[in-house]
């Protein structure tokens, strides 16, 4: 049976995920209401692989924002702190894990950051106006709009900073970027809003970077590095919103040569198949008729020419055009796409196969069979048809769930 002491040091010990909370404020209110808070999804980047905190109990990490200018304030709640004199324990430093990786000029006084909340009334967005939006969101209408920046405007390099500090504990593995690069491009989401008192304001809800790659001979080659919608604002569609004002910026530039992604998360790219799936739907190579006859150079060329899309994604949304069009109760028409798609999935293993021989070719006319391959390494043919099931199989639910949203967009 565990003494008292170990008991008790077992309560200090707290999920560094639950313990931080998160809040944009709009309004004053935002402060103390429990709906205003939300969590990250991982802490550690900051708290490391384990994501626990040791030595408070009720420990609470708060991590404000002024929801337009995000001037920040950082602080801290607890009832009880371990006695390292007592019981022989340091507790783990907390804030000062954060302060490095937060924006200069934080506020630790919430006095100070109340005070400074009144700077959102004149906060207006950095850059160029490029979309202007509304959405109906259960009944109420709102209105939001996406900024074009660079480092050039006047206060921007300190807005970008704050707003990259979300990255931590939404992506994976995330990386600030090199801002005095000119390369990169800055696109920011805000709610346009107006308070109780009629002032307009802006309210950040999400941004994306992209890198201008250079492209021989004298083209550009855009890379979406980071693309991010604040957890208080997802699933009401502004994400496809943020990804077509990118696309616009660039898909008219002759200069540009097409539009690619950086390591995409699963969402990003569920999100990207759906906006390309959805423009690539209105190119005459990508009709239902054009579809059943396979994936074809006029796709690859209209996608390219069109809308800046390379051909390897213009073939993933060729097959989530052609499952919509495909009439899976009829055995042969949905047959056909299966094999279509396993074609490609199998090409790894075809390329594989073809090393494999190749090595076997060469130790044979050395006159070394005692090295010859034999095939190692390869699955077998059983192995090969089990794998190319499973895979086709996760891709379909996948290819489901995009055109489910194509659907429902075709409906609004």
């Amino acid at each position: 049976m565990e003494d008292s002491t170990t008991a008790r040091l077992k309560k200090l010990v707290a999920d560094s995920n639950e313990a931080l909370e998160l809040r944009l404020i709009r309004n004053l209110d935002d402060l103390h209401s429990e709906e205003a808070i939300f969590k990250p999804e991982m802490t550690y980047q900051v708290f490391g692989d384990r994501e626990i905190i040791f030595g408070y109990l009720d420990l609470k990490i708060q991590l404000f924002y002024a929801a337009g200018s995000l001037e920040t304030y950082l602080g801290m709640k607890y009832t009880e702190k371990v006695n390292a004199k007592h019981e022989g324990v340091e507790a783990d430093e907390v804030l000062t894990k954060i302060i490095p990786k937060l924006a200069p000029d934080v506020h630790y006084s919430l006095a100070n950051f109340t005070k400074a909340l009144a700077k959102d009334d004149t906060f207006i967005p950095y850059g160029e106006l490029i979309q202007s939006f509304s959405i109906n969101d259960e009944g109420t209408t709102r209105q939001f709009v996406v900024y074009k920046a660079d480092m050039g405007y006047k206060g921007f390099r300190e807005y970008h900073q704050r707003i990259q500090t979300f990255l931590l504990w939404y992506i994976d593995a995330a990386l600030f970027i090199d801002i005095d690069d000119e390369q990169w491009q800055y696109f920011n989401l805000f709610e346009k809003y107006t308070t109780s008192v009629g002032t307009t304001r802006y309210a950040t809800i999400g941004f994306a970077t992209v890198y201008q790659y250079y492209a021989y001979p004298q083209h550009i080659r855009p890379r979406i590095a980071q693309f991010l919608i604040l957890p208080p604002f997802r699933r009401i569609g502004l994400g496809k919103h943020l990804l077509q004002a990118i696309y616009r910026e660039y898909m008219g530039r002759r200069e540009v040569k097409d539009i690619t992604v950086e390591s995409p998360s699963e969402d990003f790219q569920r999100l990207r198949n759906y906006v390309d799936a959805l423009n690539c739907s209105t190119l005459s190579s990508f009709a239902p008729k054009h579809l059943k006859h396979g994936f074809d150079n006029e796709m690859v060329v209209e996608a390219r020419n069109a809308l800046r899309i390379n051909k390897k994604q213009a073939r993933i949304v060729y097959e989530i055009l052609r499952l919509q069009a495909t009439n899976v109760a009829d055995a042969e028409e949905y047959r056909a796409y299966r094999i279509d798609v396993k074609k490609r999935l199998n090409i790894p293993f075809k390329r594989k196969q073809n090393e494999e021989m190749k090595i076997e070719r060469a130790l044979k006319n050395t006159g070394d069979k005692s090295t010859c391959t034999n095939g190692n390494g390869l699955p077998s043919d059983e192995q090969r048809k089990e794998i190319l099931e499973k895979e086709y199989r996760i891709l379909e639910e996948e290819y489901k769930m995009v055109i489910k949203r194509l659907e429902y967009a075709s409906e609004l």
